[in-house]
């Protein structure tokens, strides 16, 4: 999906069509990165109606696809569910007032919005002053494979058609959609075990040729970008991302880019400075599954040069805007890249190794690693001379020594070694008894055991006998999230095993 602009013939006062907005997308897999993939890029976008007059609707129009590549659309405004218009080279998304032909009028309508005024939560219905905000709030959404084929959206408002009373047609003034699209850069070749990089890329067309030919390329208008990231341990979903949602980063510690001016470019030559792409990057955290960003863009008050159009700031560089450059706010998109991180991850418990075939794990030593999408793995459980093996849990199950894991995720398995039953003089056996204590840290929640046995907070140690095995489960209060054990246990898994033997200590760890 590419970036649609304004023309600065059509923009009054560099507000008059700006947007609210913040992308809906669907972003395909990138099924052949071997290190990362994307399963999901989304977001939800609200459009202010800066065009000083009622709309009356709403039309994308979606180069390249066919109907039946459309997702369900978001349906709740004013105009209810949009109507799917197929054309020879692809689709309209059109949401549309009804119309009373006994009082010829249309009985829905987005007032224009006054520049400067507030939005926040405004666009969204059962807000109190929704119907006079002069924005609402729309979502179309294509599925996975669709992605690939669309080759252009334009956004426009509808008003309607003065030679054809009671129709709607789009307006002529398409309203500005920057779409981040996503990608993972693998690790380079001296640093294999590197984590992948995901990049967002919002990147502007160049402007259009003029009416008139003139004797120099010209620019669009420019726009100052702040851009806000966070990261979250779960997947979003497109409903979250909202003005004043939690998820949604707005806070001056979660700024990724102060500022950055973005202008239409003419093509490269070697001559004209290219201001059209906007670049974010970084290694997501260990166990993210999502990367949300907020894009806020605010109009540009400062000079151009007036033969090229472009943005000429007081500072020359246009690092930041001063005094005089920064105009009003103009967008607010909020978008996520729903991740995984294709990798195995092996916890032991008790003593003995799990080798995968390809040599690549020797847990023991490596017991972490990424993996191509789609890999399969084969495990094999040793036991040491003093332990048994008892089974697999996570993505393996059972108790043969050996099992397959295909990786399509960020995959975990554990392996449980119980200590050889100890032998005493005259043939006779004994075992002794082992304490286990749990600790819950860092936050809330509640640990349970299989058998029963620990309910903690409230029974948090048990006696356990040498070589049997427990089963512990973490489960987080509400607002809080499981981080880790450690301790006896060592996993990012809510579940661990624990075998008797002494004494043994296990912590749970939680946070918001």
């Amino acid at each position: 999906m590419k970036a649609f602009y304004l023309n600065r013939n059509t923009l009054c006062g560099r507000l008059a069509i700006g947007p609210l907005l913040a992308i809906s997308m669907l972003i395909l897999p990138a099924i052949g990165d071997a290190a990362s993939f994307i399963v999901g890029g989304l977001g939800n976008f609200d459009a202010a109606n800066y065009e000083g007059q009622d709309a009356y609707g709403f039309e994308v129009k979606i180069e390249g696809i066919q109907a039946s590549d459309l997702m369900p659309s978001w349906t709740g405004n004013k105009f209810g569910a949009p109507v799917v218009v197929p054309y020879a080279t692809g689709v309209y998304v059109r949401y549309q007032s009804p119309y009373d032909s006994v009082n010829h009028r249309f009985t829905q309508a987005t007032v224009p919005k006054t520049p400067g005024a507030a939005f926040l939560g405004s666009c969204y219905m059962g807000y109190p002053s929704y119907y006079t905000a002069g924005c609402d709030h729309f979502g179309v959404h294509l599925n996975y494979t669709a992605m690939t084929k669309a080759t252009s959206t334009t956004y426009r408002w509808m008003f309607e058609d003065p030679a054809n009373p009671g129709h709607l047609i789009g307006s002529t003034n398409p309203v500005m959609v920057p779409t981040a699209t996503y990608y993972f850069i693998p690790p380079p070749p001296t640093r294999p075990t590197a984590p992948p990089e995901l990049v967002a890329v919002v990147e502007l067309p160049p402007p259009p040729p003029p009416p008139v030919p003139e004797p120099v390329p010209q620019y669009g208008d420019a726009t100052w970008v702040k851009v806000y990231k966070t990261e979250l341990a779960r997947e979003v979903a497109l409903v979250e991302l909202v003005e004043g949602n939690a998820v949604v980063p707005q806070n001056a510690t979660q700024v990724e880019t102060e500022w950055q001016l973005m202008q239409p470019s003419p093509p490269p030559d070697g001559r004209h400075r290219q201001r059209g792409k906007l670049v974010n990057q970084g290694a997501p955290l260990t166990g993210t599954r999502a990367v949300v960003r907020r894009y806020e863009t605010y109009a540009y008050t400062g000079a151009y040069d007036p033969i090229t159009h472009e943005a000429v700031c007081s500072d020359i560089t246009c690092n930041a805007p001063l005094d005089g450059e920064l105009g009003a706010l103009i967008s607010a998109q909020m978008a996520a890249a729903n991740i995984a991180v294709p990798s195995l991850t092996i916890t032991k418990v008790g003593s003995g190794n799990v080798n995968s075939a390809d040599k690549v794990i020797s847990c023991g030593s490596k017991c972490t690693s990424t993996y191509a999408l789609g890999t399969q793995v084969a495990l094999t459980a040793v036991a040491s001379s003093k332990s048994t093996f008892a089974g697999w849990t996570g993505a393996c199950t059972g108790a043969a020594a050996t099992c397959n894991v295909t990786i399509n995720d960020a995959v975990n398995v554990t392996a449980t070694f119980n200590a050889a039953p100890a032998s005493g003089g005259g043939g006779g056996g004994s075992t002794t008894g082992s304490t286990l204590s749990v600790k819950v840290t860092s936050g809330k929640g509640t640990i349970s055991s299989t058998p029963a046995g620990i309910s903690c907070g409230n029974i948090c140690s048990t006696t356990l006998t040498t070589g049997a095995t427990m089963t512990l489960n973490a489960t987080p209060e509400v607002g809080f999230r499981f981080v880790n054990w450690t301790g006896a246990c060592s996993s990012t898994l809510p579940t661990c095993v624990v075998t008797g033997g002494g004494s043994v200590s296990v912590q749970a760890n939680f946070t918001k």
